[in-house]
């Protein structure tokens, strides 16, 4: 007699309230668990910025199902101005992203149920891209149990990340011939309090002064870091700006996984593409119960 198929995660979409009459746009991947088994942990997504979203989405939705299937409950959420949530991209702010952050966290800690040695699992925040300068939202919050974090390649600086999407603008001005002093021009715009127009997203001084200070910075709060990235060469290894960031999160204390995996950089890709060694590395790190700070060898270059 043939085995049964393991049970498909399912997903619920679902409104959170922002308190302010504002809503989120949420989906839960519960956690597939065998009978009386209490889940692995919980995870958060961290959403990337702008246009990046929208190019992950699919990866986000594969991971999601994979993780919860290996018993990991899931929230993702669109944040303010993004997706099917309230408001427009111009409204966004950083302040309000974070909030936004601790109200999902707030959710997934409410539901967190303890396992049989009474404590509650593990909470992980999963950062993608510029999604894991939010994480430091959640790192002040008293939560009774570890938190960990699930970084894909991910901005540790806003500076950078803001700079990368004004070069979008200037790119479009190449075009038309005027990208002399385009970026002097928009941060004096912003610095007017005028939002700036880059790519179809209208965005707001209060977004832009808020991402260009936002940093990554090793906290005692957080016990396990999974940095993961990705390359489309098979032998490629951590930058050496990736391999400083890891050795100060393991000086902290912090158990640190880090590898590359191959596959293609899906955030920025023209077609949508996949990358199942990251989910697959990903996995590796979340089911890990000891001897956590390993690199995932199987994971990586299977």
């Amino acid at each position: 007699m043939a085995a049964a198929a393991p049970p498909t995660p399912s997903s619920t979409p679902f409104f959170l309230d922002d308190g302010a009459g504002g809503q989120r746009l949420c989906v839960h991947y519960p956690a597939v668990l065998a009978a009386a088994a209490a889940p692995r942990g919980q995870i958060l997504l961290l959403p990337p910025f702008a246009e990046e979203m929208n190019k992950s989405r699919r990866m986000i939705a594969l991971a999601a199902r994979a993780f919860a299937a290996a018993g990991v409950e899931v929230l993702t959420i669109d944040l303010l101005g993004c997706g099917d949530s309230s408001g427009d991209f111009g409204d966004a702010a950083w302040t309000r992203w974070s909030d936004d952050v601790r109200l999902a966290v707030g959710w997934l800690d409410a539901r967190a149920l303890p396992g049989t040695d009474g404590a509650k699992p593990p909470l992980w925040l999963w950062g993608l891209r510029a999604g894991a300068l939010l994480a430091p939202a959640a790192f002040d919050l008293a939560l009774d149990r570890p938190l960990h974090l699930l970084l894909w390649q991910p901005v540790t600086a806003g500076k950078l990340q803001l700079q990368q999407f004004m070069r979008l603008r200037v790119a479009a001005d190449l075009i038309g011939g005027q990208a002399k002093g385009a970026v002097q021009a928009m941060r004096d715009q912003l610095a007017r309090g005028e939002p700036v127009e880059i790519a179809g997203y209208l965005l707001a001084p209060a977004l832009a002064e808020g991402l260009e200070s936002a940093q990554l910075k090793p906290s005692p709060r957080v016990r396990r870091v999974a940095w993961l990235e990705l390359s489309p060469r098979e032998d490629a290894t951590l930058t050496p700006a990736a391999t400083m960031a890891v050795e100060a999160w393991t000086a902290q204390g912090a158990e640190v996984r880090a590898a590359v995996c191959q596959g293609p950089s899906f955030w920025a890709a023209t077609e949508i593409e996949e990358a199942p060694r990251l989910i697959e590395a990903s996995l590796a790190a979340l089911t890990a119960d000891a001897d956590f700070a390993t690199r995932p060898v199987e994971a990586v270059s299977a």
